[in-house]
């Protein structure tokens, strides 16, 4: 649990804890849900009940696409959209993998890295999976 600077919004709050290094979530104190992206209400109660908490990391693939770029542009890029273990799904890059070998169903572990200087969440294959 974290006590941000409650006056700013939740994406900036979100950001400021990539900047930290952190991985975090909103939960609901009502029912326990968790939601992303960050909000200021509870989108399944309409409560402004949602606190922060670190996320575990843990992900599967839900839907994959490759994009394709020139090599001097950084080459081909893999986007997908991830189940989240606790619940919510996002969109993120899956990196340390052939962006054409990101399979649905993959577990993946998440970091925080960086994309044109700005930290983001990346997820790679989880070890062992």
């Amino acid at each position: 649990m974290s006590t941000k600077n409650m006056s700013q919004g939740p994406e900036a709050q979100f950001h400021e804890y990539l900047q930290e290094g952190r991985f975090m979530i909103q939960r609901s104190k009502t029912d326990g849900r968790y939601v992303f992206y960050p909000r200021m209400v509870n989108p399944h109660t309409n409560e402004d009940d949602l606190e922060w908490v670190e996320a575990s990391g843990e992900a599967i693939v839900y839907a994959t696409t490759t994009t394709s770029r020139r090599p001097e542009q950084g080459g081909n890029y893999n986007v997908a959209l991830v189940d989240l273990a606790e619940g919510p799904r996002m969109m993120a890059r899956v990196v340390d993998v052939d962006p054409d070998d990101v399979a649905i169903g993959m577990k993946l572990k998440a970091r925080i890295g960086d994309i044109n200087g700005k930290p983001v969440v990346l997820f790679a294959p989880k070890e062992g999976a």
